[in-house]
């Protein structure tokens, strides 16, 4: 293997001739009738990695077991959730250790995404079997915690009997069941039934945010983080992020060297204050179930696409949450619809898509797995990759991104023009914390984007990134020394061989830690 030496910023590509290039493949004139035809490197990296987008699957009773996680993994799961609302510390710390060993055996990174509960204010439990609210019923709301019926639900949240008003709207669970204030009575409000159905355990109860005197995160968030440390999660998911300071006093509490801080975006408030919160954020979920409920339901599919798109041009993870494959909880097959709704995040250029109750509870964990994979692999095969790329200059722009990553930014899309002008078969990082995989991965590349990073922690991170395969290797003394490795490992992993061009970044190991991407090299595997 020989290099051609440090490789100079290419010049943007001339617009009319880029445009000129894509009528003549009729991307633009033809309708789509089936997958794109990939050819060259596209083509040989299909073959060794089919999927890029990554898949979240949420951890309960249905896929603990040892045999289960392994499955799963096989199935093609890249980050195994836990949400820390449901059970306490011990079993998901027994989780934890289920997982690392299932994927130390099957030899892939797997990330540990820790979902805290955040002020999520829920009913008091229900009988085993649940009861049926029917429309039209009165029933009574009280701050409690003892139990709930159907005619008495007692919401875990003392200042209930202050924060509400006649006429205001509270939902439950998913917002499925819906309730109106009507008047006081003795020891709380009476509402009415406004669309019926079945409320079993305890589910999450919704009420006008802007009266809500919860903070994040809680007392409870703070010990379970406490709990959970000794385990070494690689993220850390924060409940009803409203502004850039929760992410922070999170961050605060894990210590320095802690685990990726993720702000699930999921009340109005949020959305509002995207920016500041995305620069405090290392990765984000659109939490769409309460998103929907804090916002008209209308609104949830653009706020996805605006979510989507800000965190892209900002090289920040973003993850698309709650009900995408929900019917296969119970059924072998998703709706037509929930299909669709997978691959429109594709489209969208999410990095990952998220399984809740599909994987936690289903009856066939494996199969919804498999079920997705399928999906997300199908769309993949439409999106135009080449034209997002293109466009990402203007994306950024537009979101405003921070100057202090402009010398990553640039080395990046120089990367980026360097492999589509040269059919590269591979993109390689060498990074320290993965920062540079994560900017890579926003130009969705069409070639095998491949990391390598220092120590394991950073390396199970980047299994959330789209497209980027991680792998854990030696850091090496000089810069040549890491070029060199770093191509021979790709050629070991199967997406480079002789002829191929490879595209290598990375920072000076002279700076230590601080040391930007500022290298970029093209290697002609010899």
């Amino acid at each position: 293997m020989k290099g051609s030496g440090p490789h100079a910023e290419a010049p943007s590509p001339d617009p009319g001739i880029e445009s000129t290039r894509r009528r003549t493949c009729g991307r633009a004139a033809q309708p789509v009738t089936g997958p794109q035809v990939l050819t060259g490197a596209a083509a040989a990296y299909r073959a060794v990695v089919p999927r890029r987008t990554k898949i979240v699957a949420t951890i309960g009773p249905a896929s603990e077991s040892p045999e289960q996680l392994e499955a799963l993994i096989r199935a093609g799961v890249d980050v195994c959730r836990l949400g820390l609302a449901h059970g306490e510390p011990p079993v998901h710390l027994e989780r934890i250790a289920r997982i690392r060993a299932a994927a130390a055996a099957l030899g892939k990174p797997v990330a540990i995404l820790c979902d805290l509960p955040g002020p999520k204010i829920r009913a008091a439990p229900f009988a085993v079997d649940g009861v049926v609210l029917v429309e039209g019923d009165t029933l009574e709301l009280v701050p409690g915690h003892a139990g709930s019926t159907g005619a008495r639900i007692e919401v875990e949240y003392d200042a209930l009997v202050d924060d509400l008003a006649p006429g205001d709207a509270v939902t439950l669970g998913d917002g499925l069941i819906s309730l109106e204030v009507v008047d006081r009575s003795m020891d709380g409000w009476r509402a009415t039934v406004l669309s019926a159905g079945r409320v079993m355990g305890r589910p999450g109860v919704h009420l006008p945010a802007e009266r809500l005197r919860l903070s994040t995160p809680t007392d409870d968030d703070l010990r379970l983080l406490e709990a959970i440390a000794p385990a070494q999660p690689e993220i850390v998911a924060v409940s009803f992020v409203r502004r850039a300071d929760d992410l922070r006093q999170v961050r605060d509490a894990l210590g320095p060297g802690g685990p990726m801080v993720m702000a699930k975006i999921e009340t109005r408030a949020a959305c509002d204050d995207l920016p500041a919160i995305l620069d405090a954020a290392d990765a984000v979920m659109v939490a769409r179930g309460d998103l929907g409920i804090d916002c008209p339901t209308e609104e949830v599919p653009h706020l996805q696409k605006h979510i989507i798109r800000t965190c892209v041009a900002w090289g920040v993870p973003v993850v698309t949450a709650t009900q995408m494959l929900e019917s296969m909880v119970l059924s072998p097959m998703p709706t037509r619809a929930e299909a669709s709704d997978v691959a429109n995040a594709v489209f969208d250029g999410t990095d990952a898509v998220m399984l809740s109750g599909e994987t936690a509870i289903g009856h066939d964990p494996e199969l919804v797995v498999r079920t997705m994979a399928r999906i997300v692999e199908r769309a993949e095969q439409e999106a135009d990759y080449l034209a997002w790329g293109n466009r990402l200059g203007k994306l950024q722009r537009a979101a405003g991104v921070p100057e202090e990553l402009a010398i990553t930014a640039a080395v990046t899309h120089a990367a980026w023009e360097a492999a589509v002008d040269l059919d590269a078969v591979a993109i390689v990082c060498c990074t320290r914390s993965g920062t540079t995989a994560r900017a890579m991965a926003r130009f969705r590349p069409r070639c095998a984007l491949v990391s390598f990073s220092p120590t394991e922690a950073a390396a199970r991170q980047l299994a959330l990134s789209w497209g980027v395969i991680p792998f854990a290797t030696e850091w090496y003394e000089s810069s040549d020394e890491i070029v060199w490795h770093a191509v021979e490992r790709a050629v070991q992993a199967g997406v480079a061989r002789t002829g191929d061009n490879v595209v290598v970044i990375a920072g000076s190991p002279v700076l230590g830690a601080s040391a930007t991407s500022d290298i970029l090299r093209v290697v002609r595997v010899r």
